[in-house]
């Protein structure tokens, strides 16, 4: 169950729009549907170790959580039913455009990975979704 799904965006708005919403990673569930709650457990600076209840049958996950100002949110999936990396990348396209780029690189383990195909669909829908509630929040 290996997924690989890359999604860009431009939005009409500053880095420093975009990179206040998308580094306030505790807000991720209003722009993120595919996660229903986070508790963060250690935070060290820009790095963040935190479990994460997502919706696919309100699977724990643990992740770190890695901000690198202005550039990107890198998040290391260490353990639960999907294992692997989320990176968001920010770069500045003009003076009031931003392009924002997600990538997943997941493994689904175990039983999980017999729905593959339906959890790649629910992550790239999710992450054009959570794209356009963040464009919408940064205008």
């Amino acid at each position: 169950g290996m997924v690989d799904i890359h999604i860009s965006k431009d939005i009409e708005a500053s880095q420093e729009k975009v990179w206040d919403i998308v580094s306030d990673v505790d807000r991720e569930p209003e722009f993120w549907y595919g996660t229903k709650s986070i508790k963060n457990i250690k935070k060290d600076g820009n790095v963040i170790e935190r479990e994460v209840v997502i919706s696919f049958r309100n699977s724990v996950c643990r992740e770190v959580v890695t901000l690198d100002p202005k550039k990107s949110v890198n998040i290391k999936i260490i353990d639960g039913p999907i294992k692997g990396t989320k990176n968001i990348m920010i770069n500045v396209i003009a003076d009031n455009k931003t392009r924002v780029n997600v990538q997943w690189d997941i493994k689904i383990k175990g039983f999980f990975g017999l729905f593959t195909g339906m959890i790649k669909k629910h992550i790239s829908e999710g992450t054009e979704d959570a794209l356009q509630r963040i464009s919408k929040a940064a205008a």
